[in-house]
Parts: C-alpha cells; sequence; structure tokens
C-alpha cells in the first residue's frame, strides 16, 4: 500500500517539477497524460472505463459539430471542444489541440503583419467597388425590382 502512495507522490514531485521549469521560461504547455483524479489512475479497470467514457462523450461531441457545419450553429467551435474534452485523457488529442493551437497563433501574427493587412484591405476595397459596380447596373438595367419579379 506505501508503494502505491509512494508512487503518486513521486508523480507529483515530477509534475510539481515541470510547472517549475514551465514558470522559469519553459514552453508553458502542460505535460502530456491523463488528468483524471488520482484514485481514478490508481485503479485499472476504472481508469478503462474512464478513458472510454471521455472517449464516448467526445465523440458526441464532435459528431454534433461536424453536423453543425452543415446546420445552423457553431460547428467548428463544438469540434474543437470536443477535441478538448478527448484532450483531457488522450495524448493525440493533447498533441493535435497544441498543433492547432500554434496554428492559429502563427496565422493571427501573419495577419497582423503591416502588409498582409494593407493587401487585405486593398482586396476588400477593390472587392466591394466590383459589387457596388454590379448593384448599380442591376438597378440602372431594371430598377429596384427583385431578380424573379423581372419579365423580360
Amino acid at each position: 500500500m506505501n508503494t502505491g502512495s509512494d508512487e503518486a507522490g513521486e508523480a507529483g514531485v515530477v509534475a510539481g517539477g515541470a510547472g517549475e521549469a514551465d514558470a522559469k521560461g519553459g514552453s508553458g504547455e502542460r505535460e502530456l497524460g491523463s488528468r483524471a483524479p488520482r484514485f481514478v489512475q490508481a485503479r485499472r479497470t476504472l481508469h478503462l472505463s474512464w478513458q472510454v467514457g471521455v472517449f464516448v462523450v467526445g465523440l458526441a461531441v464532435v459528431v454534433a459539430g461536424l453536423l453543425m457545419l452543415v446546420l445552423p450553429g457553431p460547428g467548428w467551435l463544438v469540434i474543437f471542444g470536443g477535441m478538448a474534452i478527448w484532450a483531457t485523457e488522450f495524448v493525440w488529442a493533447q498533441l493535435v489541440l497544441r498543433w492547432t493551437k500554434r496554428k492559429v497563433t502563427e496565422a493571427a501574427h501573419r495577419a497582423l503583419d503591416p502588409k498582409v493587412r494593407r493587401r487585405n484591405i486593398i482586396l476588400t476595397v477593390v472587392g466591394l467597388v466590383i459589387i457596388v459596380i454590379l448593384v448599380g447596373v442591376y438597378v440602372w438595367k431594371f430598377g429596384l425590382e427583385l431578380p424573379w419579379n423581372i419579365d423580360e
């Protein structure tokens, strides 16, 4: 019985050591692995049941998000929520979320680059000018008539 508590104590020291390294300028990312409570991790059958439950709940949320891609709703947000649920228990999901966060951060930095912002503003203005011209031609030719009410 002492062996189990000693292992849990050592794991706490290791986890605390990683947190201290992160606070001193490390990567700032949490360590990979299960975030289940220690009493769940200590019992193999209970931990396996916990993992199945987390997987099923995460799968339901991801499927709901996939459905929201074609139906009304915040599809991508819900999909990432399901991935976050999986990431509480599965290393592969934690790695996918880290990769996604890194890519989103890189895209945000690129979007804030002055050259890219200037290009985006120019493209938006050109697009709006084209739309205004097309709407103007339509109104000049047909008036304020809806397209399905026009008899040619």
